[in-house]
Formats: C-alpha cells, structure tokens, sequence
C-alpha cells in the first residue's frame, strides 16, 4: 500500500489500533485459560473442594471433565 492508501486510511487509525490491542488481549486470555499449570492448579483446588465438602461427586466429575478436556485442548495448541 502506498502512501496515498495510508493517508487514505489514516482516519480509521484508531481503529485498528484498538482491533490489535483486542486480538492481543484475547490471545493472552486464551493463552493463560489452556495453560496446563495454570489448569493443574484448578484440578487440584477442585480436588480440595471436593474433600471439604464443598462439591458434591456429580459436581467434581462434571467440572474434572471441562478441566480435562482445557488441558487435552491446551496440548494440541492452536
């Protein structure tokens, strides 16, 4: 794109400059939500809820599952 396309654009700067601060924040989101360690440390803190009473079997088991299914999706990347 040339400079005539630039000045063009020029106006519509702002708005991109947010699209790729939000495609970056996202990213980020989406990096720290399939982090294993990070999914580990919810498997262990459901397990502690668990053992205290908190959560029932049926709860623990359909949570396990959703964390599970983080870290399997996590591995496999992007």
């Amino acid at each position: 794109m040339g400079l005539l396309g630039e000045l063009l654009l020029l106006p519509a700067a702002p708005v991109r400059g947010t699209a790729w601060v939000l495609r970056q924040v996202l990213a980020e989101a989406e990096r720290q939500y399939y982090d294993p360690a990070t999914v580990r440390r919810e498997l262990a803190r459901l397990t502690e809820r668990l053992e205290a009473g908190e959560i029932d079997d049926e709860t623990f088991d359909r949570l396990e599952d959703e964390l599970l299914d983080r870290l399997e999706k996590g591995a496999e990347g992007p």
